[in-house]
């Protein structure tokens, strides 16, 4: 019955979920028991990594404040992988989400790019500070609290459209 249920919520198909059950050859930079970190495979920057959660999440749209705490990891592994990875200024740093319909994939999932200031035109559109679709937490502007509750009021608007 769980293999049914699965199956029919599309998580045996989403292929984060898949990477982050080690189904994938995609090499993994960073675990725990809650979240994996590996590259981007269309990066958007000189490092581009992407932290998940192993639980399938479908977006920051179904986030409850009960998450907030699974983001505040997130932000820090994503942090922990650009360190890893010596990147010379964590200023110079994005780490957001896509709101749906923009994200690619449809499992909650953290961008952690750097240098920010280095990105080219198109990956300025898709997480630079302009972006009206890329929440961002790596500058303090929208804390996790905050990216949970836009994420429930577009969420309720939907609902009543």
């Amino acid at each position: 019955l769980q293999r049914l249920l699965r199956s029919a919520s599309g998580i045996d198909d989403c292929k984060f979920c898949q990477i982050a059950s080690n189904k994938t050859d995609t090499e993994i930079l960073l675990s725990d028991d809650e979240l994996v970190c590996f590259r981007d495979m269309k990066p958007g920057a000189t490092h581009h990594y992407l932290v998940i959660p192993r639980m399938h999440i479908s977006s920051c749209k179904t986030l409850k404040m009960d998450n907030i705490p699974l983001v505040e990891r997130m932000e820090q592994m994503g942090r922990s992988i650009l360190e890893k990875n010596k990147v010379c200024s964590l200023d110079d740093v994005r780490l957001g989400f896509h709101l749906p319909p923009f994200s690619s994939v449809p499992h909650l999932h953290l961008h952690a790019l750097a240098p920010a200031s280095k990105m080219n035109l198109k990956s300025q559109l898709r997480y630079g500070q302009q972006s009206y679709w890329f929440i961002t937490v790596s500058q303090g502007w929208i804390e996790p609290r905050k990216i949970i509750q836009l994420g429930l009021f577009i969420y309720n608007i939907a609902r009543q459209t």
